[in-house]
């Protein structure tokens, strides 16, 4: 069994999802606690997939066309830290 922990920011912004996304982030959490983050490489609608840049070492599952989960693996204590969840946005940043 895997441990899924969400940071204080998650907790504070799930009212405020839509309920579908609400669904399958609750879905998403069952997923992982049961089988860990290869189990969500196995179903193609999460698009698993891991980060680079800012978010480097990070993994993105998409609940949605426009909501993500981020979130951090720790191997060695069997642990899932959500980062963040928010909606994307795919407007490009300037630097």
């Amino acid at each position: 069994m895997w441990q899924v922990l969400e940071h204080r920011r998650v907790v504070r912004r799930i009212p405020k999802l839509p309920t579908e996304v609400l669904k399958r982030y609750q879905k998403w959490k069952d997923i992982v606690s049961i089988s860990g983050p290869s189990g969500l490489r196995m179903i193609k609608g999460f698009r698993d997939e891991a980060l680079r840049g800012k978010w480097n070492g990070n993994r993105s599952s998409r609940l949605g066309d426009q909501y993500r989960v981020i979130y951090l693996v720790e191997e060695q204590n069997v642990v899932v830290r959500v980062v963040d969840l928010s909606a994307h946005d795919y407007r490009r940043k300037s630097r």
